[in-house]
């Protein structure tokens, strides 16, 4: 079984997660393949291995002597005593029986464990598409007219109900303090960055410019924030570091949120955004995940910033796309102004 996990879970990287997700209207995550190969391996592997033991301890005790015997034997160490297996013609009715459902528990086992891999692999999948419609060349609906289906399948984009956005009270890189409410009145695009970023998070900087560039007029009603995963980089300087080298900062209603960290940790739950810190000078692993909030404070959308990477593992996207997330963001935000 354990075989059959890792043969699984290495077939899902470079097999399911290409074809997926290159799939219109499919937008997986950046870490999705491993995360669907760490859920293979956990089916296969520490899912099914109670019941492989039980099976396994089962065809023992079914053995000559039975489990005590067997076990005597193997405590004195002597291979002599092990039992071998016996010609079908030698057993009896009622131990042929057994045998025959010892096999018929394993095959079935084994084929449960195919039945739930493939649902699992399934509903990773489909619990990333932004909308099924987009997959079969339809127009998703509650989606604005001015953006685009290749628009909407590029940025994962979905409409979602209008939930009050969760509040948090966090400083900027300028050292203000503001709450989320202070900003009622404006559209509101919220993403979540790490100022030590060197991977998505530029992307999605570079985009957040496009975009505040393509508002042209309505570029005022619209403010552009962001809050910080990064627990130990959590300081005013470090997001004011990050916002100047991206150009963030020509951006004037650019906000980059901070604080202490039980107050970043509280918003991060408040907008299912999770955060794997495990050290200092490790990368810091998060969900990436946009907000579009309208100026009611209400959630309306959100999209799923992505990117792609080099044979050398640097992130990038073609020209074409950062152009592309930029006016779906703008037509996005625009479409929000009152």
């Amino acid at each position: 079984m354990i075989m059959l996990a890792m043969a699984l879970s290495i077939f899902s990287r470079t097999s399911v997660y290409p074809v997926y997700s290159h799939l219109p209207g499919v937008a997986l995550p950046p870490f999705a393949d491993q995360q669907i190969g760490a859920s293979i391996l956990w089916v296969c592997g520490d899912f099914w291995a109670l019941p492989t033991m039980i099976v396994i301890i089962w065809q023992i005790a079914g053995s000559e002597g039975g489990l005590s015997a067997a076990l005597d034997r193997g405590l004195r160490r002597t291979s002599a005593h092990w039992p071998q297996p016996r010609p079908a013609a030698e057993l009896t009715p009622d131990r042929r029986l057994a045998t025959m459902r010892s096999s018929r528990i394993v095959a079935a086992a084994c084929a449960v464990a195919v039945i739930v891999i493939a649902g699992l692999v399934t509903v990773v999948v489909a619990g990333r598409r932004p909308d099924a419609a987009a997959v079969a060349g339809q127009r998703p609906s509650g989606i604005p007219a001015s953006v685009s289906l290749p628009t909407i399948n590029l940025m994962g984009l979905s409409p979602v109900p209008a939930r009050a956005a969760p509040g948090f009270r966090l400083t900027d890189q300028n050292g203000r303090t503001l709450a989320l409410s202070s900003l009622r009145g404006k559209v509101v695009v919220l993403n979540f960055m790490d100022p030590h970023c060197t991977d998505i998070c530029p992307l999605v900087s570079q985009e957040f410019v496009d975009a505040q560039h393509d508002l042209g007029k309505a570029a005022g009603q619209v403010v552009f924030a962001a809050v910080n995963v990064n627990q130990f980089f959590n300081r005013v300087g470090d997001v004011a570091a990050f916002s100047n080298e991206h150009q963030l900062s020509s951006i004037p209603s650019w906000h980059f949120f901070t604080g202490p960290v039980k107050t970043l940790q509280a918003t991060w739950r408040g907008y299912g955004v999770a955060v794997a810190a495990p050290n200092p000078t490790a990368d810091i692993v998060h969900t990436s995940v946009m907000y579009f909030i309208g100026p009611d404070g209400r959630e309306r959308y959100i999209a799923v910033p992505m990117d792609d990477h080099t044979t050398s593992g640097t992130a990038y996207l073609p020209p074409g796309q950062i152009t592309a997330w930029g006016r779906g963001i703008a037509q996005l935000a625009d479409s929000l102004v009152p």
